[in-house]
């Protein structure tokens, strides 16, 4: 049963404890400097508690409520401030430092829906081809409308194999439903690495953990090994992680004990400057980065200064544009706060963050405009602030790192039919089964892995088997409309029989060739050597 609090009005001594707050107390030389009226809201707040505790048809459940004002108050300081129950520090820290068993999204709830920030690399979600600002609007047939963070992990989470019913709200579509079953989701940092040809190393980073910089170190030294000359470094869909991280990873391109990043904040301890170290630890190979509207954080810090120092050639889409500091408080019932406490800038000065004083719901909308590049390069001649980098090439502030090209990624060379689309998320993992036989049936490609990425392809009669397969499962699909994207899935099913062989480096391989943000970049590699060379000059 739920206590009722025993209410006894101190109006003397809570006005004489602000008394001293204001006259002794940095904190109330702030309030006082400022001319806050925070001494009338803590006034306006003992009163609702009074009032609800004694009004109230039930017993308050002051746990949940005083809770629910946590998250508010925290909530509405900025996008990235946040409360932290007891019993959820454990689930945020794991992001970084275990595995869990689950679908895989980073996501944050907008609008009162969870909605995909990114899907992790090879995680459930990302198969089951889960986008960007996609809404969760169902789980399991119940609406998830409102939902809390403890709900979200109780209903997504759950053991390897199981499956969750969820349905997707997505831009310009109609709401569909996607079965997902659940998997381990390790937390690596470097997805995949390969050669891409003789010259040309890529790496996938989706994150940055602790062990972020030792995951890079041996990619680097095995596509050196391999003879690598040049490299596509591939930052898309990285949410980012922790700062010394991202130092420590531009710290393996940049050399000479130069600035990427400093932080500004209102407390002097919050003003930092984070130096590259006085040797080079690779050679100076071109370089080219690969973000998009899902790069954030740390992968900014890192394509920012690479940008700014002109030591690679950025591509892609204009990034998310979260340059906000956190620091984590432990608070005395266990929970904590990560509060902001300064804000990311590149070497050149800019400011990473993107604005969110007009409103944090329009913060998100605009991110996920479909012409939100267009937008922003109409803007930045009259309205952005403009940078220069070390070479005196103009960049542009006012949130996120804009590409030196802007490349729109394209799935394939048209539009994926929904009957293909509604194929890809079946639970049934039809692709996925089938490629599995597949590759059980034709052992000998296993000992020819180069002439297999270079010649294997899917036939047309495999192709047509493939399809009864299909038909077989009974999805309720038009397979005409298969034949139109049958190049896009036999290029899927190709990747599934290169992941069953060799595994995730050969699987992404497959998928990058395919690639047009990545085959654009490969396009960049001279301008980023004579970049380099300018610099060096």
């Amino acid at each position: 049963m739920k206590l009722k609090i025993r209410w006894v009005a101190i109006p003397g001594t809570l006005v004489l404890f602000l008394a001293v707050l204001f006259i002794f107390t940095p904190l109330g030389k702030v309030i006082l400097a400022s001319g806050s009226n925070l001494y009338l809201k803590l006034n306006v707040l003992n009163d609702i508690i009074r009032i609800v505790n004694d009004n109230y048809v039930e017993v308050p459940d002051w746990d949940k409520v005083m809770e629910g004002a946590f998250t508010g108050l925290m909530g509405n300081l900025d996008p990235h401030s946040v409360y932290i129950q007891e019993d959820k520090l454990s689930d945020i820290q794991e992001k970084f430092t275990g595995k869990f068993e689950g679908i895989g999204i980073e996501f944050d709830i907008l609008g009162g829906y969870i909605t995909v920030i990114s899907p992790i690399a090879n995680s459930p979600a990302e198969k089951a081809g889960l986008d960007v600002l996609d809404k969760i609007v169902k789980i399991d047939g119940e609406s998830a409308y409102k939902i809390t963070r403890e709900e979200v992990f109780k209903k997504l989470r759950g053991p390897k194999g199981s499956k969750v019913d969820v349905v997707i709200r997505r831009q310009d579509v109609d709401d569909f439903e996607v079965t997902i079953i659940r998997d381990e989701i390790p937390i690596y940092s470097v997805s995949a690495y390969f050669m891409i040809d003789d010259s040309t190393g890529y790496i996938y980073l989706n994150r940055f953990s602790q062990t972020t910089t030792k995951e890079i170190e041996e990619a680097l030294c095995k596509l050196k090994d391999a003879g690598m000359k040049q490299l596509i470094f591939d930052l898309r869909n990285n949410s980012g992680g922790y700062l010394d991280q991202a130092v420590r990873v531009a710290d393996k391109f940049i050399a000479g004990k130069q600035k990427i990043v400093y932080t500004k904040g209102r407390i002097r301890n919050a003003n930092e400057e984070f130096y590259s170290g006085k040797d080079e630890s690779h050679p100076r190979f071109p370089l080219v980065i690969l973000i998009n509207r899902g790069s954030a954080s740390a992968s900014e810090i890192v394509a920012g200064a690479v940008q700014d120092l002109d030591r690679g050639v950025i591509v892609g889409e204009t990034s998310f544009g979260k340059g906000l500091v956190q620091r984590q408080y432990d608070l005395r019932d266990g929970s904590a706060i990560r509060v902001t406490v300064a804000k990311y800038y590149t070497p050149s000065g800019r400011l990473i963050q993107r604005p969110y004083d007009d409103n944090i719901a329009n913060y998100y909308e605009s991110f996920v405009q479909e012409n939100r590049d267009s937008l922003l390069s109409a803007e930045s001649e009259e309205t952005r602030p403009q940078y220069q980098t070390v070479s005196g090439r103009v960049v542009y502030g006012g949130g996120g790192i804009t590409p030196d090209h802007y490349v729109e990624y394209k799935r394939y060379k048209h539009d994926l039919s929904k009957d293909t689309m509604k194929l890809l998320r079946h639970p049934s993992r039809v692709l996925f089964e089938f490629a599995a036989e597949y590759s059980v049936k034709h052992k000998r490609w296993a000992g020819k892995k180069d002439k297999f990425m270079e010649k294997f392809q899917i036939s047309d009669k495999t192709f047509d088997v493939f399809k009864e397969r299909v038909e077989d499962k009974e999805i309720d699909i038009d397979l005409s409309n298969l034949d139109n994207d049958s190049g896009y899935l036999k290029m899927l099913l190709k990747a599934e029989v290169a992941k069953d062989f060799w595994g995730y480096d050969e699987y992404y391989k497959v998928i990058r060739l395919h690639d047009n943000q990545v085959l654009e970049a490969m396009k960049y590699f001279n301008e980023s050597r004579l970049l380099a060379a300018g610099v060096e000059k």
